[in-house]
């Protein structure tokens, strides 16, 4: 059983403008990319796992990509062998890993109001709303894969209104329905400065991708400070929570 105590607590709060938003996130995330490349390791560690039990290759269809030199007509991606089961099994990881994400805003916050911050607070998700945490994720993920399944561009359009779902569900402890219903109004009053502030925090997520993979280990989590950055910037500071053990 875990209660959430309140105190005073010092801490920044960005503006509420794109810039800010974006600016507060990368000051947060320099903070935190220990953990951040810590969390990252154990989703590619669980990938490779899955993807050797599927027979798919990520490496192989990137290769593929790059050889045809700009030329996508002729790729086949969706033929690739057993790319169907990785997908499912992928999918279901990525949901199960939804706690864990949520542990390292937890930790972006302990950073932002100096806090000490512990190896474990990583791991608050899966013991704090751990349900909710799981449920929203299962939702949100199979809308915005339906997004992503139209032509990629209605992602961007859809995504900010599932911004700032998880540190509602953490600083909140708010149900998976409460959550997203808070994060979609919020979204819809102020809808191009969180386009502005998720697009970006996307195209920034994935851009180490483009540096032979490796770099995405760096740069993949930081969408979850621009996460935190909006949620301070529209429902102000969180209140630190603490776990009775």
């Amino acid at each position: 059983m875990s209660d959430f105590n309140e105190f005073d607590q010092q801490g920044s709060v960005p503006g509420r403008d794109t810039g800010s938003i974006i600016s507060h996130a990368f000051e947060m995330y320099k903070g935190v990319i220990l953990y951040a490349i810590v969390a990252m390791i154990v989703y590619m560690i669980g990938d490779v796992i899955i993807q050797s039990l599927t027979g798919f290759s990520s490496w192989s269809s990137f290769k593929e990509i790059r050889d045809y030199d700009g030329d996508y007509t002729r790729i086949r991606y969706w033929d690739s062998p057993g790319i169907g089961l990785y997908y499912s099994f992928s999918g279901l990881f990525g949901i199960l890993l939804s706690p864990l994400y949520v542990g390292l805003i937890y930790i972006i916050n302990k950073y932002n109001t100096k806090n000490t911050i512990e190896f474990s607070d990583l791991f608050i998700g899966y013991r704090q709303n751990f349900v909710n945490i799981l449920i929203y994720s299962l939702i949100s993920s199979i809308i915005l894969v339906i997004s992503l399944a139209m032509c990629a561009v209605p992602f961007f359009f859809v995504f900010p209104f599932f911004l700032i779902g998880y540190p509602i569900l953490l600083f909140e402890n708010a149900s998976a329905i409460d959550a997203m219903s808070k994060s979609f109004n919020i979204a819809k009053e102020n809808y191009g400065i969180f386009l502005g502030a998720s697009f970006l925090g996307v195209v920034i997520s994935l851009c180490g991708i483009f540096a032979c993979c490796i770099g995405y280990i760096v740069t993949g989590p930081f969408i979850m400070a621009v996460m935190y950055s909006a949620y301070c910037a529209y429902l102000g500071k969180p209140r630190q929570i603490m776990y009775n053990k």
